[in-house]
C-alpha cells in the first residue's frame, strides 16, 4: 500500500490528517529540505511541494508570489525532484505529493516523469489544470510507476464529475472549499460538509479539503468533517514575512498550532 493510504488509514479514527503546501525553491531553494522536515516535526501529516509555474492560474497573489520567487531562484521540476529525493534520505514514511501545472510534466514526458516521481520517492501529483477527461496517458504511465492520481474537485462540480474524478483518483481527492483561487477566505462549514457528503456518495478515498484555512480556527473547524485539512496561502505567506529571517521557526510555530487545533476522534 501507499504512503498515503497508510497515513489516512491511521488517523481515519483519530482526526483529520495536516496537509502542508509550499512552493520548491521558495524562499530559498536551500530552505526547501530544511522546511520539509520542520513541518513534518511540526506535525504534518502529507506534505504537498509546489512545482515552480510562470503562470499558476489557479492560485492567488500569494502563491502567485511564491512561485515567481522560486523561479527567479532558477528552480525547475527536476530541482524539485531533487528536493524530494534529498528528503527521503532521512524520511521514507511522510507522503509527499506534488502540485503543479501541466506544461512542465508534458514537456518531461509522462512516462519519464510518473519514473521520476516513482524514483525520488513522490507519492502522489496533483495536476491542478488537467481534468480527468484529458488524463488518459499520464493515469496511465502514473499507474504504471505506482504513483497516486489526486484531482480536484469544486463546489461546482456536478455530479458526473465527482463520480469521475471518485474512479480515477487514487490516494486521496483534494476539494476545493471556495470558488476562486487559493487563499480566498469566509468559510462555510456548513456547506462544505454538505459537499462532503455528496462527493462521499461517490467515493471511498479519503477528502482533503484546502482553499481557505487561515488559522487554527478555521483548521479545528474543517477538521470535524473533513478527512484532511489542507493549508497553502496562510503558510506561504508566513514564509514571506520572514524570508530575510527564521522563516522555517516560524512555519514550525504555525503548523504546530494547526495540530494542535484539530479535533480528536475518539
Amino acid at each position: 500500500m501507499s504512503r498515503l493510504h497508510n497515513v489516512f488509514t491511521e488517523l481515519k479514527d483519530e482526526r483529520a490528517a495536516l496537509v502542508t503546501f509550499v512552493t520548491g525553491g521558495d524562499p530559498q531553494p536551500a530552505v526547501t529540505v530544511p522546511l520539509l522536515h520542520a513541518l513534518v516535526e511540526a506535525g504534518a501529516d502529507v506534505l504537498e511541494v509546489g512545482i515552480p509555474f510562470s503562470d499558476p492560474m489557479a492560485d492567488g497573489p500569494v502563491i502567485q508570489m511564491s512561485h515567481q520567487r522560486a523561479l527567479v531562484h532558477g528552480t525547475t521540476l527536476t530541482d524539485v525532484l531533487a528536493m524530494v529525493a534529498s528528503f527521503r534520505q532521512q524520511n521514507t514514511r511522510t507522503p509527499v505529493v506534488l502540485m503543479g501545472y501541466v506544461n512542465p510534466v508534458e514537456a518531461m514526458g509522462y512516462d519519464v516523469f510518473a519514473r521520476a516521481c516513482a524514483g525520488a520517492g513522490v507519492d502522489g501529483v496533483i495536476l491542478v489544470d488537467l481534468p480527468p477527461e484529458e488524463a488518459g496517458d499520464w493515469l496511465a504511465a502514473a499507474r504504471q510507476a505506482g504513483v497516486d492520481r489526486v484531482f480536484l474537485l469544486a463546489p461546482t462540480s456536478p455530479p458526473a464529475r465527482i463520480a469521475r474524478v471518485g474512479e480515477v483518483s487514487s490516494g486521496f481527492i483534494y476539494y476545493v472549499a471556495l470558488k476562486g483561487v487559493t487563499g480566498a477566505a469566509h468559510l462555510d462549514i456548513a456547506d462544505v460538509e454538505s459537499r462532503l457528503a455528496v462527493v462521499r456518495a461517490h467515493t471511498r478515498l479519503p477528502v482533503g479539503v484546502g482553499f481557505g484555512v487561515q488559522d487554527a480556527a478555521s483548521a479545528r473547524a474543517l477538521g470535524a468533517v473533513a478527512d484532511a485539512v489542507i493549508v497553502g496561502s496562510a503558510l506561504i505567506r508566513r514564509l514571506a514575512a520572514h524570508e530575510g529571517g527564521d522563516a522555517i521557526a516560524e512555519a514550525r510555530s504555525f503548523v504546530a498550532g494547526l495540530r494542535a487545533a484539530l479535533p480528536s476522534r475518539r
